[in-house]
């Protein structure tokens, strides 16, 4: 009885305070407790009387003389003001009770929120909020709900009922609008705080409140084929307010598959990104607005990567440990779900815009000079690598697996030349991931050892020995020894960067590493061949750019005339594709990515068998080429009796005359720069093993080292015993 009549008072103490407190008088109430909250002290009003001055705020118009003096505009904005403070003011103090506070204002949150929760049943009023016109107190009503929905699952470990049963009922009936837009937001905000608090068995219970309800969300807004969503009831894409939906639709998932990380509750909620990859994909190739596309791209391959959450999670996220019962089979999921997109083309449909800055974007007509998206572009070249490495650990056939794994390569590449990712500053392909993902180190270590492990697989799977597989390798880009030389040039062979990428767990340089030295060791001629190679594209690029520049031309106006109008791109690691030593100087110049106005430049893909590879015993690889459209702005491969011209002024120059002044000029330096980088790139892993060593004495090294120094060890030992060898013939 006595809870009854103090739950009677309070709510007469409501009803009276609506009917004598003017909007003026409310607004004095809720900025001094405001500065008492901010100063650490608590309000002079006692704890009934501010939970009724706040709930007399949430529920709209107060009737007063101001009020019926002022004129309606001016009114209504003073109702605005008011409700966004009373809002503002609830989640202040949800925030207040879980932080360290003099305890005089923890008490006194906490008794206000209680009659405010409890006894006035505020949440209600809140939830009603989800749906105003005014979008911003939608949204600090979205704030202040999730920020008590949290406070009360650690204080009671039960998650509130009216605002379950206001998102069920939401995800299940509400279009794309601001009330489905504040549901989706606040159960986003409180799984990210559980997360950052890894209250485990608490995410458990509000997960499984919510799992069918997201399941049949998700059912309605991501259908696998687009034409699913036109045949429905109501197209959902075609509303003005769907891309705002949408991406936080997609950041809800992303939370979700980062609680799967943390916490197996074996929900189906939790593997809805796996579930739906197909329609994420749809969504990348017919959403109408390019951030829906971006921000689906983003976490598909935040997915494959097992870093959903990185952006906002503190901490790292363990992409390592017991992973939940499906796991492997989601991964699989969505590694074949890519794989198939790309065989349908997905990667023609793919939009990349121009690159963005601090101002937005920013398109020029006719300016073909424009950047793109580096963003979009290693999200698509990472989902498609790790898919292929998730691939071949599970293919049945090694050589039709190597055969499949050629074509998403080469559409890899027609993509990315689509693009016009132009590497003027490459002499060969390998340099492909040191351009496009030099300026994020954990992409690019990614990239890296997805590679690897493709190249390991078919040095496996091939029966080729390891020199053609090599220089096939290199041909088409996925030389691991050059992606490993370029690394060091690029970091200026420093061992103290390698260092800190042994010790940071940003990256996966570590097991990249480890797994290379294992390759290095047991391929020592495949290094110093591709010391050779980086030294030479390097020292012929500088002699191009001044053969070219004493004659004031520029290198963009080259083009090779006389050439073959159609020339075969090496399908990678292709047998045929193997550059003889002789004619490796004169292709390095010239070999780029084609580019392209549009796709339609390219002709149809044909298969063909190779009849020359070497080995009697090999199986005849299957290869796909591609044959394209000679172009006035790229160089092509030549001829050794075509031209070099300059356009417009005539002069030009035999490319077989010029071939031979680069090879004459460049034998003595070739050889010489040729061991330098060797030398430098031996010194820089000898002086990492020293510093390593030297950590591990002192015990100041992070983890246990002794496999990496053994590693390393052995890479020393091959070095030296290739040491006097190449000294001979440097001599000679």
């Amino acid at each position: 009885m006595a809870g009854l009549h103090g739950r009677g008072t309070i709510m007469e103490h409501t009803g009276s305070c609506r009917e004598r407190l003017t909007t003026t008088e409310c607004f004095h109430g809720l900025t001094d407790a405001y500065r008492c909250f901010l100063t650490g002290s608590s309000p002079r009003q006692s704890a009934a009387d501010m939970a009724g001055v706040i709930f007399c705020g949430v529920c709209g118009p107060v009737p007063g003389e101001n009020r019926e003096r002022a004129p309606a505009e001016r009114c209504h904005e003073n109702v605005v003001e008011l409700t966004c403070i009373s809002v503002s003011l609830v989640e202040k103090m949800s925030c207040l009770v879980s932080q360290s506070q003099p305890p005089e204002v923890t008490v006194y949150c906490g008794e206000t929120l209680r009659l405010l929760f409890e006894h006035m049943d505020l949440m209600s009023q809140l939830v009603r909020q989800f749906q105003s016109e005014e979008h911003i107190i939608s949204h600090l009503a979205a704030k202040s709900v999730s920020s008590y929905v949290v406070y009360n699952l650690q204080k009671s470990g039960t998650v509130n009922l009216v605002w379950q049963q206001k998102c069920v009922q939401t995800f299940h009936s509400s279009p794309p609008g601001p009330e489905l837009d504040a549901c989706l937001w606040s159960l986003t905000e409180v799984l990210k705080r559980l997360l950052k608090a890894a209250h485990q068995e608490i995410l458990g219970k509000l997960l499984a409140a919510f799992d069918s309800s997201l399941c049949a969300l998700c059912s309605k807004f991501l259908p696998d084929k687009r034409e699913e969503v036109t045949q429905c009831p109501v197209d959902f894409t075609s509303s003005s307010h769907w891309g705002t939906t949408c991406c936080l639709l997609l950041d809800l998932l992303e939370a979700l598959t980062a609680s799967s990380l943390i916490c197996d509750a074996g929900l189906k909620s939790q593997r809805l990104t796996h579930i739906h990859s197909s329609a994420l994909l749809t969504t990348v190739r017919c959403s109408s607005e390019y951030f829906v596309k971006k921000r689906a791209m983003l976490l598909l391959k935040r997915a494959v990567l097992q870093k959903a959450g990185e952006d906002w999670a503190l901490g790292d996220v363990p992409s390592t440990g017991p992973k939940y019962e499906h796991f492997s089979s989601d991964m699989n999921t969505l590694a074949e779900t890519v794989l198939t997109a790309v065989v349908a083309n997905w990667l023609e449909t793919v939009q990349v815009e121009s690159a963005s800055f601090f101002g937005g974007t920013r398109y020029i007509p006719g300016d073909d000079g424009q950047k793109p998206d580096s963003v979009m572009l290693r999200a698509v070249s990472l989902l498609l690598l790790k898919s292929m490495e998730l691939h071949i650990q599970t293919a049945q056939i090694e050589v039709d697996c190597a055969i499949e794994v050629n074509g998403y390569l080469q559409s890899l590449w027609g993509f990315l030349r689509r693009c016009s990712v132009q590497l003027k500053e490459a002499t060969h392909l390998c340099s492909w991931v040191s351009l496009l993902f030099g300026e994020q180190d954990d992409d690019m270590m990614e990239a890296a050892k997805a590679l690897l492990s493709i190249f390991l697989h078919h040095r496996r799977s091939s029966g080729l020995d390891d020199f053609t597989v090599v220089e096939a390798a290199c041909a088409s880009g996925c030389n691991p020894h050059c992606h490993f030389l370029l690394l060091l040039q690029s970091i200026s062979f420093n061992h103290s960067i390698l260092l800190d990428f042994l010790i940071s767990t940003e990256t996966c340089f570590l097991e990249y590493f480890v797994r290379y030295l294992k390759y290095l060791r047991a391929d020592w001629q495949g290094f110093t061949a591709a010391c050779e190679r980086v030294s030479v594209s390097h020292c012929h690029l500088s002699l191009l750019e001044t053969l070219t520049g004493s004659r004031g031309g520029d290198t963009s106006a080259l083009a090779y005339k006389g050439a073959p109008d159609r020339v075969e791109s090496s399908s990678c690691f292709q047998p045929t594709a193997v550059i003889p030593p002789g004619e490796r100087v004169g292709l390095v110049s010239g070999l780029r990515l084609v580019e392209y106005d549009s796709s339609d430049e390219s002709e149809s893909e044909s298969m063909e068998i190779s009849e020359d590879a070497p080995g009697a015993s090999a199986p005849p690889v299957f290869t796909r080429q591609k044959q394209y459209e000679s172009s006035d702005s790229a160089g092509l491969l030549s001829e050794p009796n075509s031209t070099l011209e300059r356009r417009p002024g005539g002069l030009s120059l035999a490319v077989s005359q010029s071939e031979q002044t680069s090879c004459t000029n460049m034998a003595p330096v070739s050889r010489q720069v040729t061991c330098e980088t060797l030398s430098r790139a031996v010194v820089c892993l000898s002086e990492l093993r020293q510093v390593v060593t030297r950590l591990q004495m002192k015990k100041l090294f992070p983890y246990n080292p002794s496999s990496l120094l053994k590693l390393l060890a052995q890479v020393d030992n091959c070095s030296q015993q290739a040491h006097q060898p190449h000294l001979s013939q440097f001599n000679k």
